[in-house]
């Protein structure tokens, strides 16, 4: 059965979906709101059961050019104090590595493989999706024609299978879910994201985080050809907690680092330097903490969600993009089945709502209780002032299950990883 596959949104759900697709004989064409791909954003960690996925697209050799290979996380009180360190990646004795890269440089990477693979037509940027309905055997999506000057008209494209991967955004969601219903959820936490370049830290490859959860501060270093030249290219995120006035909808504004380095004024420790990070950085950009409540289906007829225009979560655990990417794994596989006839193109919807929904609506629910890095939390509360021993505190076999239980829930504990 040939079946023909519409992609709404070229981020990193979007354009792995496409490479997966193109992998099984699956045709498949991507349409792109923005009218030129560029590396926007800061940094993103993809974690083994990721690098996995990836690795079978036969692209992880060209992600390790430019992303860091992350050796370890650590987690300290807002004193500086350690709470909780543990390898990560091939250090940690996976078969994957764990990767922290630019998020705009790994989407650049991939829409370059998309077009070398599937052809230079496969992603059409200038298309907004505004809507889609039900056709005879598929569905028709309403795209906006936009450029430089503009909006202009609209073209319809039908489809044998419609896949949203849009974003937080979604105006796909939005349709077969109002916002009435659906509205965003905020944390009450604001997040202020930068890059600098800087000295390395620790080993150059660590990922670190420090403080809890209303006062927080987590860096890591996201470039291989920076760490090459004897420098680092630090990603780091400012967390504090506002008051509920202060989500906006400006998303990714540029915003003066005055709003909040005064709260980490004092965090400066023999290893890092956290003010000179922040005083370093070129740009500023601010994010409010949101997600959504899990839907009760993804799916209607021969359209679904994925990404975080499916499930967005709060950026705890390193798990957004990482889930996009098993989304696309899964739901790949399941349209193969369906191209090769043995279920129908419904069915096979059906089928990645039914593995991936629950258990992508567990980490939402999970990272809203801070998931892993509850040990943080847990440390303020109960010595605010410090330690001495961090054992008298918190037992390591109690920080040990934290961390194994939320590796078990998003699917990267080294049992889970031995096989499909």
């Amino acid at each position: 059965m040939n079946i023909k596959v519409g992609i709404v949104g070229a981020g990193i759900g979007g354009l792995t979906l496409a490479l997966m697709l193109h992998q099984r004989g699956i045709t498949c064409e991507v349409w792109e709101s923005a009218t030129e791909l560029r590396p926007l954003g800061v940094g993103i960690n993809l974690l083994p059961h990721a690098v996995r996925e990836l690795a079978e697209l036969r692209i992880d050799a060209l992600l390790a050019d430019i992303a860091i290979e992350t050796s370890a996380l650590a987690y300290y009180n807002r004193h500086g104090q350690p709470i909780w360190q543990e390898a990560r990646g091939r250090a940690a004795g996976y078969d994957w590595p764990q990767f922290s890269v630019h998020r705009g440089e790994f989407q650049m990477l991939l829409a370059r493989i998309v077009e070398r693979r599937l052809g230079p037509d496969t992603v059409q940027t200038g298309l907004r999706a505004e809507g889609c309905e039900a056709a005879a055997r598929g569905v028709t999506v309403t795209l906006r024609e936009r450029d430089s000057e503009g909006e202009g008209r609209t073209q319809q494209r039908t489809v044998d299978v419609l896949v949203a991967a849009d974003g937080i955004h979604s105006a796909i969601r939005r349709q077969t879910h109002p916002p009435e219903r659906d509205p965003l959820r905020f944390a009450g936490r604001m997040l202020w994201r930068a890059t600098t370049e800087a000295a390395p830290y620790l080993d150059g490859r660590t990922m670190f985080m420090a403080g809890h959860q209303d006062q927080k501060f987590v860096a890591y270093p996201i470039s291989e050809p920076a760490r090459r030249k004897g420098r680092s290219l630090v990603n780091w995120i400012a967390e504090l907690r506002v008051s509920p006035e202060s989500l906006h909808d400006d998303w990714n504004r540029v915003v003066p680092r005055s709003l909040f380095d005064h709260a980490f004024a004092g965090w400066h420790w023999d290893w890092i330097d956290i003010p000179a990070l922040i005083a370093g950085a070129e740009a500023v950009y601010e994010f409010p903490m949101v997600d959504k409540d899990p839907l009760p289906r993804w799916t209607a007829g021969r359209l679904t969600l994925l990404g975080d225009a499916a499930h967005p979560m709060y950026p705890i655990g390193s798990n957004g993009s990482a889930q996009a990417i098993l989304d696309a794994r899964c739901l790949a596989d399941c349209l193969e089945q369906a191209a090769h006839g043995r279920m129908t193109p419904e069915h096979a919807l059906l089928e990645y709502e039914a593995e991936r929904l629950p258990r992508t609506a567990a980490i939402v629910l999970r990272n809203r209780l801070n998931g892993p890095e509850q040990v943080m939390q847990l440390a303020h509360e109960r010595a605010p002032g410090g330690y001495s021993d961090i054992d008298a505190v918190i037992p390591r076999a109690e920080l040990e299950g934290i961390a194994l239980r939320y590796k078990r829930l998003a699917g990267f504990d080294r049992q889970s990883l031995g096989g499909r």
